[in-house]
């Protein structure tokens, strides 16, 4: 799962928050890190969807969860959950006290209302 498997352990992460929504002052649900350049996307569950879009214009295969306490890793061409793996570049999720959705100050008072629609 590593290598030439789309997995670059010495990468950093592109930020804390979602590249695409940070550049359009957006918001996202919880943010997954492309494990071969580092990309930061928000989620399927987010409205933008970008982590699923960097896939579909990269075709890097693998994101791990951006979120505290979480490892696991997603492979977009199998579709198919990880439990663990290669420990990537620091920081492994986004800051602590960045709140979920996030973040602070952008992320709609009907925030799960628009997220069921």
């Amino acid at each position: 799962m590593t290598g030439e498997m789309g997995i670059d352990t010495s990468v950093p992460p592109s930020g804390s928050g979602c590249a695409e929504c940070e550049a359009a002052g957006g918001w996202w649900f919880h943010l997954r890190r492309c494990a071969q350049c580092g990309h930061v996307g928000c989620c399927d569950s987010s409205p933008a969807k970008h982590a699923t879009g960097h896939f579909r214009e990269t075709g890097h295969p693998f994101v791990q969860s951006y979120e505290p306490g979480e490892d696991w890793y997603w492979n977009y061409e199998t579709n198919e959950l990880y439990e663990g793996g290669p420990e990537l570049t620091a920081p492994t999720s986004h800051p602590v006290d960045q709140p979920t959705p996030g973040p602070a100050g952008r992320v709609p008072v009907d925030w799960a209302k628009v997220l069921r629609a």
